[in-house]
């Protein structure tokens, strides 16, 4: 019996995985699939290949819906399911929506919209571990200016006095 380098005689199994050449990992897979064994790491190699799949969902992923939890009329009313490569686009333009309520209640009732952000949220899949969008916050500030508060006309006072001047056009 001879012993060269490529032989295992008498290495430990776990020492005999390692020396394997992929294609004798490959045959051994396929071994055990023929016979109906499943080890821990076939099971971690098939999440990680559906993990890298774009097309493949989990069941999670395949239920999860989105509905709007605020009082304005905007879309997502009732709770509907978004295709993962789609989610990101509709949840923007969702609360896209929610900036543009804003803008036209603070025209409607004589005021300025100071600020407008929004935030979008993302989570873990606990089933397939994927990074997906899973909602959205819209935060706005609206000042509105009351022409009959004596504050208010006092501070329009003070600010023509205090501008009244500041640009003079030598042409005229």
């Amino acid at each position: 019996m001879s012993i060269g380098i490529n032989s295992s005689y008498g290495f430990p199994d776990y020492l005999k995985e390692m020396m394997a050449t992929p294609y004798q990992k490959e045959q051994e897979a396929k071994m055990r699939k023929a016979a109906g064994i499943e080890t821990p790491a076939d099971k971690l190699e098939e999440k990680i290949k559906k993990r890298c799949d774009p097309t493949c969902e989990c069941e999670t992923c395949k239920r999860r819906k989105y509905v709007d939890g605020s009082d304005e009329m905007v879309s997502f009313k009732s709770a509907q399911h978004i295709p993962q490569a789609a989610v990101a686009t509709r949840v923007r333009a969702h609360e896209q929506e929610h900036v543009s309520n804003a803008y036209k209640k603070a025209a409607q009732d004589n005021g300025k919209v100071l600020q407008a952000s929004v935030a979008i949220h993302t989570a873990i899949c606990p089933e397939c571990g994927r990074t997906y969008v899973s909602g959205g916050t819209t935060t706005t500030r609206i000042a509105y200016y009351n022409e009959e508060n004596p504050y208010q006309k006092d501070l329009k006072l003070q600010d023509s006095t205090k501008y009244a001047g500041m640009n003079v056009d030598k042409n005229a």
